[in-house]
């Protein structure tokens, strides 16, 4: 089971580090490497973290940190897809109870999507992955919902 490694960040604290990193810089593609790479180290038994950007009315794969992952990911399909149409998160406490899951990595088993909406359009998505079933809490959710309001602002005064 492939698990992020051993965390020196605690969940906790990454709010206030988001915000630092994303104050220093505003080119989008950095801010999301970096956010992806903040959240794999801080949240415990994740095996993927990422972005899915918006391009051609399909979500293409964007800076992430686990395993190979899906490159394109058609709007309404799989769970990011469905996060994408209906402009809200989907968090899913066992992926294979989820119609139309696209199984990227086979270890994973729960998964939440916080969608990133600019000037009322989605931008993409964040992504979370991990290989135990019910993983993610309405306090995770809330956390990473405020950390995609902290990049909808940024994204939004580009």
């Amino acid at each position: 089971m492939s698990t992020a490694p051993q965390q020196s960040i605690a969940f906790d604290d990454v709010f206030p580090v988001a915000q630092g990193l994303l104050e220093a810089e505003s080119d989008p593609i950095a801010n999301m490497a970096n956010l992806s790479a903040l959240l794999y180290e801080a949240l415990p038994d994740v095996n993927w973290v990422g972005f899915y950007i918006m391009r051609d009315a399909e979500l293409v794969l964007g800076p992430f940190q686990g395993r190979l992952a899906c490159t394109r990911i058609p709007v309404g399909r799989g769970v990011c897809g469905v996060a994408a149409q209906s402009h809200s998160v989907q968090r899913v406490a066992d992926v294979h109870q989820f119609d139309g899951h696209i199984a990227c990595d086979g270890a994973t088993e729960s998964e939440i999507v916080i969608p990133i909406i600019v000037n009322g359009a989605v931008y993409g998505v964040l992504d979370i992955d991990s290989p135990r079933k019910d993983r993610f809490s309405e306090d995770d959710q809330q956390k990473l919902v405020a950390l995609v309001k902290l990049l909808e602002a940024v994204l939004l005064a580009l």
